[in-house]
């Protein structure tokens, strides 16, 4: 399980213990996040997605069922194009593929522009400064070509808020790009599927990871 940005283990308070009764659950900090301390000055999404392939490498774990909020929904997806042997199926929700203003809602780019500002006016300290470099990634990462998703070998489950923080449009951009996929649009919900909803984000899921893949026939109605 990988959280999103400035976030946790704790933003997986309600998958833990539901998928811990099916599967051997991992669950890190990312880099520069949490209790992960990072004292470089840059950081990029292919940092992070590399930390995860390496994290599998050294617990032995040929390959893994992945589900990414936010930020992780990018790792998820870059674990998946660089490390493919690494990710059996993604479960992603809220990622993006570019930091372009357009693709993020107007409370979104709001909430950005807003950390910069609260962040520039506190004292310097460590952590203000991981904190700004944490924002300032999402101000130019991550860049990924739509195109390169079709590098994904994976089942891959994508998922988004009708009123998420990444605009629709661009989660149908996700999905329409990766040739093994399902789509979910959860309808009066923001950026935080997977909790509000977390009884029913737990169990499909679950049923994505359980199932074969299959492409249903358009005109699967009863005859």
């Amino acid at each position: 399980m990988i959280h999103g940005n400035s976030g946790s283990i704790n933003n997986f308070k309600y998958q833990i213990p539901w998928f811990s009764k099916y599967y051997k659950v991992i669950v890190v900090d990312s880099r520069a996040q949490g209790k992960t301390i990072d004292y470089s000055d840059s950081l990029s999404y292919e940092m992070m997605a590399d930390d995860f392939n390496a994290i599998l490498d050294s617990m032995h774990i040929k390959s893994a069922y992945v589900i990414g909020w936010s930020d992780g929904g990018i790792n998820g997806l870059l674990l998946a194009m660089r490390h493919p042997d690494k990710v059996k199926k993604l479960a992603e929700t809220g990622a993006n593929l570019i930091p372009d203003t357009s693709v993020f809602s107007s409370g979104g780019n709001a909430f950005v522009e807003t950390s910069i500002k609260d962040l520039n006016s506190q004292p310097a300290s460590k952590e203000t400064k991981n904190q700004l470099k944490l924002i300032h990634m999402m101000q130019i990462e991550p860049n990924i070509p739509s195109a390169s998703l079709r590098k994904i070998k994976c089942p891959v489950f994508v998922i988004a808020g009708d009123h998420d923080v990444i605009m629709p449009f661009h989660t149908l951009e996700i999905y329409n790009n990766i040739n093994e996929a399902y789509l979910w649009i959860v309808p009066k919900s923001g950026h935080a599927t997977l909790q509000r909803y977390h009884d029913e984000f737990n169990k499909k899921v679950h049923d994505f990871f359980t199932q074969s893949y299959t492409v249903p026939q358009w005109d699967d109605w009863d005859k």
